[in-house]
């Protein structure tokens, strides 16, 4: 050791000496050393036992300060190794920063205190800093509220973090500055907010425009929201077209949430609610003048002064044009004149009509075309429920499947047309009210029954046949006009052998009884095998009984024999 030494150096030499007496190792362990030579690059270090290490100097720097470093002066090492018995020491000041460093922020971050860093370089994913000897890891979402771009003014200079993770085994430890300003600045926030009451009227710079309204700031870290609904009583399509970015505002501090400090604002509210009173001001079925400011899949949207607005339902924009876009009525920003037809002040609503301020053309209508009258018209639509047939320009009337044919069903009927057909109808039914026009195509030709004459359960009639068929025939009742009816297979003789319906020709002359009629739903029972055995009933009663010996044959033939004398006897006279 130097014999230069002053005698303070020698006590402290004997102090150590003394303090490691009964250790069993030196090695891996943080002494205090004294400086007694300081080098171009190096501090020489006297950690006791008459032993020195030598130390870079840059392990006594720190990132922003300057190195103030001198002979004399204490300072913690750590002891890694000892070179021989009267070599010098392996020590390390950086190694013995990092382990007091490590101690202390342990339990610093068990206390979740803060604890003080400098940034010193950028590293990939964000930025290292030096926590009094222990190195950190700052991710970059952590650096600051907001995105950074340049993080240079931040480096080099002490400033508090919050120590998010520590893993001493592993030697990780990561930090937030965030952390730190969202702290600051929820309590910065909590103070404002303290000072702030519902109710109050401030001014306020607006910082950020969303979809749904605009961030107002009231004071340095504190901002409200301004929804878009409470902007103005006028509807806002977008807050843009209200507000813009760095206007200074006055708004109203409507609600203040105590337990998140949220802040709800508005700008109506500081000017009269124009809605107060407007049943009065609008009454129902009176007539006013308003602009169109928005139109919907289901009505469109009128202005009839700031801040009052109503709508005009599909439903009453036209008296004809159903199932058209709102769009092709109205166009935005047209002047036009509507009906109040109901006002709700309580849920702020003002129901209006646009047809009623226009001539309804259904009331003049059944005069042009009354009941019974005939129209030809083209086929517009065709449904599952019968024809859309186009009056006039803007009303159709409805064919029902019903009424497209006497004698077939409405789905074999409807096969006839086409849309864009064009067809004569007759105007069953005229209703107002529902706008609804029934039409019929059938009763152009005259009811079928009718022609027939008095039809009745039991009467014998002559039929033509008109089809054949497998089950059956079908005929024609009463002539050429006449309704048509079904034989079936069963009613086409009493003899089994005769009940075959190719036996038959389409124009064959056939006699039959009614067995069933029902007028309303126009159905007529036939049986030809009803006829033959009332005939033979019948002949039967005249020429003979069940037991008077003679067998059915002589009976029917004596009957009919008898017929042709009767008809021989008319010829002779």
């Amino acid at each position: 050791m130097s014999e230069t030494m002053n005698p303070s150096v020698d006590d402290f030499a004997e102090m150590f000496e003394a303090s490691i007496l009964g250790r069993k190792s030196f090695d891996n362990t943080v002494v205090t050393g004294i400086i007694t030579g300081i080098e171009k690059d190096v501090a020489i270090v006297d950690v006791g036992l008459k032993m020195e290490g030598r130390v870079p100097l840059k392990e006594f720097s720190q990132p922003g300060k300057e190195l103030d470093l001198k002979v004399g002066d204490e300072v913690e090492v750590f002891v890694e190794r000892i070179e021989g018995p009267n070599g010098e020491a392996s020590i390390s000041r950086e190694k013995a920063r990092r382990e007091e460093a490590w101690t202390s922020l342990e339990k610093q971050y068990e206390a979740e205190e803060r604890v003080e860093g400098i940034i010193f370089n950028r590293v990939k994913g964000g930025f290292t800093v030096d926590l009094g000897g222990a190195v950190a890891f700052l991710p970059g979402s952590q650096v600051d509220i907001r995105p950074v771009r340049d993080a240079t003014p931040l480096m080099n200079i002490p400033q508090p973090f919050r120590i998010l993770k520590m893993d001493r085994r592993r030697g990780n430890i990561v930090v937030s500055r965030r952390a730190i300003l969202e702290e600051d600045r929820a309590e910065q926030r909590s103070e404002v907010v303290r000072d702030l009451n519902e109710g109050d009227t401030r001014d306020g710079i607006v910082k950020n425009i969303t979809d749904y309204g605009a961030f107002v700031e009231l004071a340095p870290g504190v901002d409200g929201l301004l929804h878009v609904t409470d902007m103005s009583w006028s509807r806002v399509n977008h807050p843009s077209e209200v507000l813009n970015v760095n206007d200074t505002i006055q708004v109203k501090i409507i609600k203040i949430n105590p337990e998140t400090h949220r802040i709800s604002l508005g700008m109506k509210q500081l000017a009269p609610d124009p809605w107060e009173g407007v049943a009065a001001k609008y009454p129902v079925g009176t007539k006013f003048n308003g602009k169109v400011t928005n139109i919907t899949d289901y009505g469109a949207f009128v202005e009839l002064e700031e801040g009052i607005e109503g709508l005009v339902h599909v439903s009453e924009m036209s008296w004809v044009k159903k199932n058209v876009h709102p769009g092709k009525i109205v166009s935005t920003s047209q002047e036009v004149e509507v009906m109040v037809l109901e006002v709700d002040e309580t849920k702020r609503r003002v129901s209006l009509g646009l047809k009623q301020c226009q001539s309804n053309p259904w009331d003049s209508f059944a005069d042009q075309y009354p009941v019974g009258s005939e129209i030809e018209g083209e086929i517009k639509n065709i449904t599952e429920f019968g024809l859309f047939v186009g009056i006039t320009d803007d009303m159709d009337g409805m064919v029902h499947l019903s009424d497209l044919d006497w004698n077939r069903s409405g789905d074999e009927a409807i096969q006839d047309f086409n849309k864009g057909d064009m067809v004569k109808a007759k105007i069953l039914d005229i209703d107002p009210e529902k706008e609804r026009i029934s039409l019929g195509i059938k009763q152009l030709d005259g009811d079928p029954m009718d022609a027939a004459g008095e039809l009745r359960r039991g009467l014998d009639v002559t039929c033509e046949v008109t089809s054949i068929e497998s089950g059956g025939i079908e005929v024609r009742v009463g002539g050429e006009d006449g309704p048509k009816a079904f034989i079936r297979k069963s009613d086409l003789s009493r003899d089994r052998n005769e009940q075959r319906p190719e036996r038959f020709a389409v124009g064959d002359k056939v006699d039959a009884r009614i067995t069933s009629f029902d007028r309303n739903s126009r159905k007529i029972g036939l049986s030809i095998k009803a006829k033959e055995m009332s005939d033979e009933k019948e002949a039967v009663e005249q020429f003979g009984s069940a037991d008077s010996g003679a067998s059915l044959g002589d009976i029917l033939g004596a009957a009919l024999g008898g017929g042709k004398k009767d008809e021989d006897k008319k010829d002779d006279e």
